[in-house]
């Protein structure tokens, strides 16, 4: 068992790595079951809380054991919140790229305030739609490394932070049509790096 001294004279019981690995053992099943029948894919799920665990580890494995079951279930929440905002903001990706399909939309014009919530995640209803969506996640996201830096930062802020135009503008220091304007051609591009390549939305 660790211990420290506090300033007020008090001490303070740490956890030993037997202690934690002791907690992680007896957490896991159950932590895995409970991310299952949250995000309902179990390699997902599998991999939630492994991310967990290693969260807790490197960052509160030294607290005291008392306050590790606490500790870890914030951890794996927000894991799971994670999980959820990257699966809802890639799905957004490809329904931006599939509503610029034949389109030749202003360069002021933003496609995503003009996509519905309850259109996202469209091609992952079935096996060859999840297979088709990360194929084609894979072409935007080298794609998106090729933009022009200004064009990047915007399409990033808007689509994968999940900022509003003028969040993102006061964080780019320009206007919102500016934001709007590098939105759109970023989305353009990238719309039509996926036709270049034989991938029709």
């Amino acid at each position: 068992m660790v211990k420290i001294q506090a300033s007020i004279g008090t001490e303070t019981i740490l956890s030993s790595p037997r202690e934690l690995s002791s907690f992680l053992e007896s957490v896991e099943r159950r932590a895995f079951k409970q991310s299952v029948f949250a995000v309902r894919d179990e390699e997902a799920a599998l991999d939630i809380v492994q991310d967990a665990m290693l969260k807790l580890a490197e960052k509160y494995g030294d607290r005291p054991a008392e306050e590790l079951p606490m500790l870890f279930q914030r951890i794996l929440q927000n894991t799971i919140r994670d999980y959820y905002r990257r699966t809802k903001v890639r799905s957004m990706w490809t329904t931006v790229m599939s509503s610029l399909s034949g389109k030749d939309e202003d360069d002021d014009h933003d496609p995503l305030e003009s996509i519905e919530a309850e259109q996202t995640g469209l091609l992952n209803n079935t096996p060859d739609g999840a297979l088709q969506q990360a194929q084609i996640l894979t072409v935007i996201e080298e794609e998106i490394a090729k933009l022009p830096a200004r064009q990047r930062e915007a399409f990033l802020m808007r689509y994968w932070e999940d900022m509003d135009v003028a969040e993102t503008a006061e964080a780019m220091g320009c206007s919102d049509g500016s934001v709007k304007t590098h939105c759109s051609r970023a989305t353009h591009t990238l719309a039509a790096a996926l036709t270049a390549k034989g991938i029709k939305l």
